[in-house]
């Protein structure tokens, strides 16, 4: 049950964060109205990293910036050291996943 819910929970948050990137892309190009750099790396932090890797690589979108690499790095190993501690710190019953 909890796997199941960490699955959902972390492939929407990439899906989503995903499309952000996708959609400041677009935005960048059009010269509109763009998504704010502290949005992006929240939803990083929250789970959204790996969909923020993957915006980052398909729209070749945010990859020169040297700050904004850096905090998305370590938004990335914040969440996965985060994650780890929460997983380590419940008590898994035989059968829990």
């Amino acid at each position: 049950m909890l796997s199941s819910l960490l699955l959902f929970y972390y492939a929407s948050l990439t899906f989503i964060t995903f499309c952000l990137y996708g959609y400041d892309k677009r935005c960048a190009k059009r010269n509109k109205w763009r998504v704010k750099e502290s949005k992006l790396h929240w939803c990083a932090l929250l789970g959204g990293w790996f969909g923020a890797l993957l915006g980052q690589k398909v729209f070749r979108h945010k990859t020169t910036k040297t700050r904004f690499r850096r905090i998305f790095w370590l938004t990335l190993i914040l969440n996965i050291a985060i994650l780890f501690t929460l997983l380590m710190n419940i008590n898994f019953e035989p059968g829990c996943f």
